[in-house]
This record gives structure tokens, C-alpha cells and sequence, in this order.
């Protein structure tokens, strides 16, 4: 393969991204039309002369009528940008761009005739035509694409160049090399064959140029969209090749010219060069300056916004990165102006900020900022970011304002960002330190930060939210808990009453006064234990494996003190159950007692144990007393503080009961029928013996 088949199929390839690129991102407007026409034109004649320097197939009439073709094609284009002017800024003409097309169609047209019937007319009449006529055509037509370029671009107003000076300097680029190709033969009498090699490859330099300038001009109707990352990742690969290049030659002449020490000073020179190469890579300083360099140059807007606001989110939610919310905050604004530190500060209930976090080196370390100081009023009232530079050389734009007293006067604050979630109303404020590389002051930064900041405030308040609930659980729970206590305190206290009471009659019997002492001393282990329970606010602490059956033989034994005295049947096998010995006894407890006060002294009541199918124990309690209905079981039984024992009850027995029966797994369950029965069911999950021996090996562990 020739190099300049090379060169043409580079070309080819180009001018075939660009096709596809701007046909699938056509919207039907007139003018990308004609932009996709002459580039999809440029990219059959990349192919056939590539084809040509491969195999010579195409007569050379009909080489020149392709040439005269891509031309065309530009011309039509640039033709179809005239008409009007208006759409980019211009005044309105409407005969400009007439004569421009009919000019373009009469001097292509009459060119293309000639190129066929050349060869007859100067074998015919060789003292009039001349090979030269047919090259200063091409000539012609190239000095018309360069006027044309430079009548578009100046009639443009000055402020909206910047959508068009990317296709300008691309036709600009392709009508000079034409013209200088063409002069050149026109003055020697021949082609150069390396201008001609070359011309291929130059022009795949230019579809770049064009893919900006489609996406600078929505009015063509070409969404064309180019990715900053491959044009930042794309601009660094080919510095760094230049680069690479450069040095290399730089080797290669030291080598030649170093005498007896050149293979090691190209050695010493190229390691370097690298050295040199990676620094520059890996620094952010430059990596900043190339961003801000690209997104001046090449795009209409600063900033991708699709990109930024999907990292913004990505590092605001990015809870492994081993960052708290508020470093990422810092980081996350910080990384929009290329800000490498900042300080948050947060506003607390006393309306002071507070400071909540750092990152980097902020050289700044005032722990608390006034409510009512001067920069916090005027960025609360104007909901403005100061720029602290700005406000030294433009103190008229902050009305007078003065650099902030708790700011060093050497430190490298620059950005004062507050982080607003309702009108007026600052929750926080972050500093942020000098970029990088500069960055241009204007309203795309303002706004972008101003929209991130409120995206930031959003996620501290949810946080904060979160902390709230989280404590307030916590407070609940032991509220809660300390309700259970009360109410288990409320039966302790009435056991030892009644001691009190029977103590002036019977304090002279002996089997009296051990029952009394075994009853205060009960008392006073229960009590321990509901103290060591509130402490550690929940009962999974203390759960281990116990005998259900000898539980229950206790509570029946400690609710004999009431009439009618409980009855208790039970199976002789053992039934461990893993639990809170005093949270379950507790539980029995209340119901074994609700159903006594509900028979009343001369009813019955009982309790049973047994095993039911699915492993699970079941306890029923059962007295005859009056019963309930429907309504209260489903509406009443189990709502906390509801009772209807007046002041002697709290109505959270039952509610204690259930709950934390449903906590172990198991369920309580009722079934009664008015004027007759009641019976409460527990069900529990047992405790094999392969899990107890597997529960007292973690614990001997």
C-alpha cells in the first residue's frame, strides 16, 4: 500500500465518522443538510482517490470532475450560510446569496464541462487551450472558498464569532491548501506529488473543527455532542506525543552530535524527558489548566452539565470513600472551580456556624462564626457566593461590604459558597481556598455552584434529619422501656403493700415474717434486674436459654398471692426457649393477672403448656371470667395506655405482652367469648440442642 493510499483512506475514515456522526443527529433543517451532503461528498472523494493510488482505474476527467465535486459540495454549504446572515447575528440580505449560488453553480458547472472536453480541445487548437486553464479554474474556485470564509466570518457580529471560528479556520484551512496545491502547478507546469500525497491526511485533520462548530450552532440542526473527556483525554494523548516526538529527535541529535559521551546523554536526556512527561501528567495543577484551557477553546459552555451534576451526586452519596458527608461536600464544590481545600461550617439552633469539617490545608481555623456578622447578613439577604479577590478590587458590587475580621489577611481563601435549602434561610457555608489555575469569574461558575450548594445543603440536612430520628428512636425506646419498668414497679409496689398491711396483724408469726422476707427479697432482685434492664435499653443483652416450664411454675407460684389462686398443667418434658427470664416472666405475669381480675375472686383460672406442631411451644391462659368482644380485642386489648381499671391501670400489659412475645419470634394470640371465656395464647419458638450447643460454645468463646 502507497502512503498516499495512506493518507486518502485517513481521510476517508474521517470524513465517514463525520457522515454518520451528523446524519444520525440531523434534526431536517436545510443547513445541516447541506453540511452532511458536502461532507458525506468529501468522503467519496477520500475513497476513490485512495482507490486511484491503489490500482490507477479512473480516467483523470473523471478524477478532476470529483475534485471540482468536494469543492462544490463546501462552496454550496458556505453558499447556504449566507441566506440570511441574520440566523448568526448579520443584517438581513437577501440578493447576497443568490449571486454567491448562481456564481458557484455557473463556475463549477463550466469547470466540470472543461475537464471532459479538455483533452480534444487542446489536441485541437493547442496554441489556445492549455492544460493551464483547467488548473487556474481550480485556482478560481479555491480563491472564491477563501473569500467566502472571510466575508462569512467578518459579517458575523463580533460577540457570536466564537460559533463559527472552528469552521472557518477548517475551510479556511482546506480552500488555502487547494490554492497553494494549484499554484503551485500552475507556476511549475506540474502537480507536486507530495503536496498531492499529503492533501489526504490534512484534510483528516479538519472534521474535529467541524464536529465543534455543529455543536456551537443548534440553529444547523446537528446535535452533535462531544464528550469533554475524550477531548481532554484526546488532547492530552496527542501532547503527549508530540512531546514524546520532539524529545525523540532531541535524542537522536544529541546522540549524533555528542561525540564520545552522546549514547549516554541521549540515555540521561530521554529518561528525563519521561521523568519530565509524568510530572506533568500526574499534576493536578496542569490537568486543571487543560481543562479550563479546552472548555474556552472548544465548547460553548464551560462545563458539561450532565457530567457535573452526576459527580456531584456520585461524590455527595460516596459513603466508602472513607470521607464523611461533610468532607465531601467541601470536595465535591470544591472540584467545580478546581479548589484543592475548603472549610464547612454548619448553623446550629442558637444560630451561630459552627465548624463541622475541613479538607486539605484551608489555613483557616475560626471554630465559630457569628449569626449577625456583616458577610453572613449579606449573603443570607442577597443569597449571593462572595469572591473575597472581588471584593478588594470591586467593593461596589458587595455594597461596601469589608473582608470578614475572622479571615486571616494572608490566607488563601477565595470563595465564601452558602448553602441555602429554604429562601433566605443559611444552614450552612463553605470556604473554599484559590484553584489550581484561574478561573473565569462569571455567571455559568455563580450558577453552577449556587445549584450544587443547594443539591449539598439538601443531603446535610437529610443527614442531620437522620441523626434527629436516630436519636429520637433512641429516646423513644427508652421511654418506652421505662413505661414496662413502671408498670412492672406498679406490681412490685402492691406485693409489698400488701406485706406492709399484714405486717400489724401477723408480725409475730414466724412463717409470716419468711414470707414477708422472701417477698421483699423477690422485690428487690426484680427491681435490680428492671434497673440493669433500663440501663442497657433492650433486653438482647440479656437473653439466654432457659426452662419454660420452671418459668412458669414460678410466676403461677408468685400469682397465688391473688384470688383465685392459678392452676397450672404441664407436660413433663423440658422446653427450653431462648429468652429475657424477666421480660417473659413478666409477660405471663400480666395476663395470669389480668385474668384474675377478670373472674374475680370465686372464678377460675388456668394456665396449660404444652407442645404444638412446628416446634413451637404453646402457654394458654384461661380464666371463665366476662369476656370481650370483638370490637374491644380489635380496637382496645392491645393499644398502650388504654385500660379500663381506671386509675389502678396503665394499659400497657397486655400491649408489654405481645410485643415482646412478636420480638422472640413467637405470637400472642386471643380468643373470648363474652359472659363465658377467655383464653390467651403464647406461641414460641424453641431452642434445640444442637442451638444451645452451638449458643454455649460462642459464649464460652
Amino acid at each position: 500500500m502507497t502512503i498516499g493510499a495512506v493518507s486518502y483512506l485517513a481521510g476517508f475514515f474521517a470524513y465517514l465518522f463525520l457522515s454518520v456522526l451528523l446524519l444520525v443527529s440531523w434534526r431536517g433543517n436545510v443547513t445541516g443538510r447541506w453540511l452532511i451532503l458536502a461532507s458525506a461528498v468529501t468522503t467519496a472523494w477520500s475513497g476513490i482517490l485512495a482507490f486511484q493510488e491503489l490500482y490507477h482505474f479512473f480516467p483523470s476527467a473523471f478524477i478532476w470532475s470529483v475534485e471540482i465535486a468536494r469543492t462544490y459540495g463546501w462552496l454550496l454549504f458556505l453558499g447556504r450560510l449566507f441566506n440570511p446572515l441574520k440566523d448568526v447575528g448579520a443584517g438581513p440580505s437577501s440578493t447576497a446569496p443568490k449571486i454567491i449560488n448562481r456564481g458557484v453553480h455557473a463556475a463549477a458547472g463550466v469547470l466540470a464541462v472543461y475537464v471532459w472536453i479538455s483533452p480534444a480541445l487542446e489536441l485541437s487548437y493547442p496554441d489556445v487551450f492549455r492544460p493551464a486553464f483547467q488548473l487556474s479554474g481550480h485556482v478560481g474556485l479555491a480563491l472564491v472558498g477563501l473569500i467566502l470564509v472571510e466575508q462569512y466570518f467578518r459579517n458575523v457580529r463580533t460577540d457570536l464569532r466564537w460559533r463559527i471560528k472552528f469552521l472557518c479556520f477548517a475551510l479556511g484551512g482546506m480552500f488555502a491548501y487547494d490554492f497553494y496545491l494549484y499554484s503551485d502547478a500552475l507556476l511549475f507546469r506540474r502537480i507536486n506529488s507530495d503536496l498531492w500525497t499529503a492533501r489526504g491526511a490534512v484534510s483528516a485533520l479538519l472534521p474535529p473543527l467541524l464536529i465543534v462548530s455543529a455543536a456551537r450552532n443548534p440553529q444547523w440542526s446537528v446535535d452533535v455532542f462531544v464528550s469533554r473527556q475524550v477531548v481532554f483525554h484526546s488532547a492530552t494523548l496527542l501532547g503527549s506525543g508530540i512531546y514524546l516526538l520532539l524529545m525523540a529527535t532531541a535524542g537522536y541529535y544529541i546522540k549524533i552530535y555528542g561525540g564520545e559521551w552522546g549514547a549516554v546523554a541521549q540515555i540521561v536526556f530521554l529518561v528525563g524527558a519521561f521523568l519530565l512527561l509524568a510530572l506533568l501528567l500526574f499534576s493536578g495543577q496542569m490537568r486543571a489548566r487543560m481543562r479550563v484551557f479546552l472548555s474556552k477553546n472548544f465548547f460553548s459552555y464551560t462545563y458539561d452539565y450532565r457530567e457535573e451534576w452526576l459527580r456531584i451526586i456520585t461524590m455527595l452519596s460516596d459513603t466508602a470513600s472513607g470521607l464523611s458527608l461533610e468532607e465531601r461536600v467541601i470536595v465535591a464544590l470544591g472540584q467545580a472551580v478546581e479548589s484543592p481545600s475548603g472549610v464547612l461550617w454548619v448553623r446550629e439552633s442558637n444560630g451561630h456556624l459552627v465548624w463541622r469539617a475541613s479538607f486539605g490545608d484551608p489555613v483557616c481555623d475560626v471554630s465559630i462564626i457569628d449569626r449577625d456578622d456583616a458577610v453572613v447578613r449579606y449573603m443570607e439577604d442577597k443569597e449571593w457566593i462572595v469572591n473575597l479577590p472581588e471584593m478588594v478590587t470591586m467593593p461596589e458590587a458587595y455594597h461596601g461590604l469589608a473582608r470578614p475580621s475572622w479571615l486571616r489577611p494572608n490566607s488563601d481563601a477565595w470563595l465564601l459558597v452558602p448553602l441555602f435549602q429554604q429562601k433566605h434561610r443559611m444552614m450552612g457555608l463553605v470556604l473554599l481556598t484559590r484553584p489550581r489555575t484561574p478561573i473565569h469569574w462569571n455567571w455559568e461558575v455563580i450558577d453552577l455552584l449556587k445549584t450544587s450548594s443547594r443539591l449539598a445543603a439538601s443531603y446535610l440536612a437529610l443527614e442531620d434529619a437522620g441523626r434527629a430520628l436516630a436519636e429520637a428512636r433512641q429516646f423513644e425506646g427508652f421511654n418506652r422501656l421505662s413505661a414496662f419498668v413502671i408498670h412492672d414497679l406498679k406490681n412490685l409496689i402492691a406485693q409489698l403493700s400488701l406485706v406492709v398491711r399484714n405486717a400489724e396483724r401477723h408480725h409475730n408469726n414466724p412463717e409470716f415474717m419468711r414470707d414477708a422476707i422472701k417477698t421483699v427479697d423477690h422485690a428487690v432482685g426484680k427491681m435490680s434486674r428492671l434497673m440493669s434492664q433500663l440501663k442497657n435499653s433492650g433486653s438482647a443483652r440479656s437473653e439466654r436459654i432457659i426452662d419454660l416450664g420452671e418459668l412458669l411454675h414460678e410466676v403461677v407460684e408468685a400469682r397465688k398471692v391473688q384470688a383465685p389462686v392459678p392452676t397450672c398443667d404441664m407436660v413433663r418434658k423440658s422446653i427450653r426457649i431462648k429468652a429475657n427470664r424477666d421480660r417473659l416472666a413478666s409477660s405471663f405475669e400480666h395476663i395470669i393477672q389480668n385474668a384474675q381480675d377478670a373472674a374475680g375472686k370465686n372464678g377460675r383460672v388456668r394456665v396449660r403448656m404444652k407442645m404444638s406442631d412446628g416446634g413451637h411451644a404453646t402457654v394458654e391462659i384461661e380464666d371463665n371470667g366476662m369476656g370481650m368482644d370483638e370490637e374491644f380485642i380489635r380496637t382496645r386489648l392491645f393499644k398502650p395506655f388504654d385500660t379500663t381499671k381506671g386509675v389502678t391501670g396503665m394499659g400497657i400489659g397486655a400491649y408489654e405482652s405481645r410485643e415482646y412475645i412478636r420480638s422472640l419470634g413467637g405470637e400472642l394470640s386471643v380468643r373470648s367469648e363474652p359472659g363465658k371465656r377467655t383464653l390467651f395464647t403464647f406461641s414460641l419458638p424453641t431452642v434445640s440442642d444442637s442451638d444451645e450447643f452451638a449458643l454455649n460454645e460462642v459464649k464460652s468463646a
